[in-house]
């Protein structure tokens, strides 16, 4: 893998997700990456404590508009691979590896790979296929790395949060589209890169943050852009005639999907009225917004966020009373360069959650004889020292070889 990577992060109003995001990038395993942010003046003031914010490369979000400041990072990053992770999301410490090794093994222009939700163990966006018109399709869940033979009119989707392209694919394809300010500026991408591979190990654990289009609890704020973006994919990529039926479809869908939020209470009918109402202007918008691509322009010189190895990941465990001891003595390690995983069990059967906290603290908490995949059983006899060893096997290959 001689590749050299470049990781971009778009950040805007979360800079304390931005920070949470730069420190899970600080503990990555694998050949050195450089670190490029755009951010807003309150994220680049936030990641200014940072003790190794010399080594970032920087610069301000002068416009809230997430393909022109991946463009702006593009022209910053020295990299032959270009990956993109958002501010609300952290990867796992090999997703570096991975996704170059994905790259070295398919020949692939593009890689993108598996993001996890909230509880650090659900998939929430896995292998997809997209077509013409924005849909969806899932894959299903490969093994190993793939490089999916798809139907024509099909392209395997970027995980928007988790993906990773050649340098020299954006010399001939441009940068992504400004005419996407939020929402599909991945979808695009994919749509016009030939061969995306899927690696199912190179792993990022997305939030969903709040932000000023949603909620942290996802409750939509705005569905303007989400309008004006689906009108300009589907300029782009579908047949013309497809056009309007697939808005009235968006249109349908967001309804029932408000109408659904308002039967729980969780939206009043006029707020509902203000989302439509967003959601039609940005559509008429979108009908109208040039298209617009950037060249790529390779930067100057590679600057690696770390310029030491990686020690060995550690493992801690106890029970839930142990917590406090355990956290302090895992901070230490963190800040000493080790990754972390604590392992927290208290004998019961709950489900298990995954968080990742800062300096590089992997937590898992949950019942000695709960499930940590979904798709375990409710309840499952253990003994505490073979649970343990068993949850240190399952992560090793996201977390980090070697786990002691």
């Amino acid at each position: 893998m001689p590749e050299r990577l470049s990781v971009i992060v778009v950040s805007h109003g979360r800079p304390r997700a931005l920070v949470r995001c730069l420190w899970g990038l600080n503990q990555l395993l694998g050949p050195p990456a450089e670190v490029v942010v755009i951010a807003d003046a309150a994220g680049l003031d936030a990641i200014a404590t940072l003790p190794f914010v010399d080594r970032i490369k920087q610069a301000e979000q002068v416009e809230p508009n997430i393909s022109a400041a991946r463009n702006a990072g593009l022209a910053m990053a020295a990299g032959d691979v270009v990956a993109f992770i958002d501010d609300d999301a952290v990867a796992e410490p090999t997703w570096a590896i991975r996704l170059l090794d994905a790259l070295d093994q398919t020949g692939a222009d593009a890689v993108t790979g598996t993001v996890l939700g909230r509880n650090g163990i659900s998939v929430q966006w896995g292998a997809q296929a997209v077509d013409g018109l924005g849909r969806d399709r899932p894959l299903p869940m490969p093994t190993g790395v793939m490089t999916p033979v798809l139907p024509d009119g099909e392209r395997l989707k970027l995980n928007g949060t988790n993906f990773a392209v050649r340098r020299d694919v954006f010399s001939r394809i441009g940068g992504f589209d400004p005419a996407f300010a939020f929402y599909m500026d991945d979808t695009d991408l994919a749509r016009r890169i030939a061969r995306a591979a899927y690696a199912p190990l190179a792993t990022v654990h997305h939030g969903f943050a709040a932000s000023v289009r949603r909620t942290a609890d996802r409750l939509p704020l705005s569905l303007h852009d989400i309008g004006a973006s689906t009108a300009v994919f589907l300029r782009k990529h579908a047949p013309p005639k497809a056009v309007d039926g697939a808005l009235d479809q968006l249109v349908g869908n967001q309804r029932r999907r408000l109408m659904r939020l308002a039967r729980r209470r969780k939206l009043t009918t006029e707020t509902m009225r203000e989302l439509m109402e967003g959601l039609m202007a940005g559509i008429a918008i979108g009908r109208t917004r040039d298209f617009g691509s950037s060249p790529a322009p390779m930067a100057g010189n590679f600057q690696p966020l770390r310029t030491t190895t990686p020690l060995p990941p550690k493992v801690l465990a106890g029970r839930a009373g142990d917590e406090r001891v355990l956290m302090y003595e895992a901070e230490a390690l963190a800040l000493a360069g080790h990754t972390v995983s604590v392992f927290l069990f208290a004998p019961t059967p709950r489900k298990h959650t995954v968080e990742f906290i800062a300096p590089g603290i992997w937590v898992q908490r949950g019942g000695l004889f709960g499930p940590a995949e979904r798709s375990g059983k409710r309840f499952q006899y253990w003994r505490r020292a073979a649970r343990i060893e068993a949850e240190v096997a399952r992560v090793a290959p996201v977390r980090g070889p070697n786990v002691s």
